[in-house]
């Protein structure tokens, strides 16, 4: 009770986003239309950047913005983002956060909580030039990833191959390959809470 009664005392936009509390976010952008060709930007915002994140429509970055993240089209977009979003209202109603509605045509862009936004910029790195065939495989193998490793990877692949223009290249083609290329076999390996435990010496103690 006391959790769910100081989730409505906190302001919360879009998928977790804390504006009042904030010092990091990302923001997914999602034009008006149905073309499986349109493209979907991801864009991550740090310090003055995040003023009004949310409240206010954004223009899109240039393709060599550095903070820009991830372009992919509708057509993969649509393939992946209702699993995530369902993963993420998951975590976030755990965190006596509001769940969000997935849009596929949001009024304006969607400000995303930093933790979550690592990952889905994990998962569309993976399938940015894979075939819309292979997502249903990106996402059971993406969805075995335990949180602390998706942002583990998020760290990697940002510190050398985390512009948007940058795909195919170094951690971005390695991504495909665990997270796209890779069979999902069930029941092998370690589980995520066992693999969590293995992550547990890491800094990236993020609440999400």
């Amino acid at each position: 009770m006391r959790r769910a009664t100081s989730s409505l005392t906190r302001k919360v936009v879009g998928l977790g986003f804390l504006p009042e509390e904030a010092r990091h976010g990302f923001l997914i952008d999602i034009p008006k239309g149905s073309g499986g060709n349109d493209i979907i930007t991801i864009t991550e915002y740090r310090g003055n950047d995040l003023d009004s994140l949310g409240v206010r429509s954004v223009d899109t970055p240039s393709s060599d913005d550095p903070s820009l993240r991830v372009i992919i089209n509708r057509t993969r977009w649509l393939a992946l983002a209702p699993a995530f979003w369902e993963e993420a209202n998951r975590r976030l109603c755990a965190n006596g956060l509001p769940a969000a509605k997935f849009q596929k045509n949001p009024g304006k862009p969607v400000p995303v909580h930093p933790s979550l936004g690592k990952e889905l910029c994990i998962l569309c790195w993976a399938v940015e030039e894979a075939s819309p065939d292979d997502i249903p495989n990106a996402l059971r193998n993406w969805e075995s990833l335990a949180p602390e490793e998706r942002w583990w990877l998020y760290t990697m692949t940002v510190a050398t191959t985390g512009q948007a223009m940058q795909k195919g290249l170094g951690w971005r083609k390695a991504l495909r390959a665990a997270i796209a290329d890779n069979p999902f076999v069930k029941g092998e390996g370690l589980s995520p809470k066992a693999r969590r435990e293995l992550l547990s010496h890491s800094q990236l103690s993020l609440p999400l």
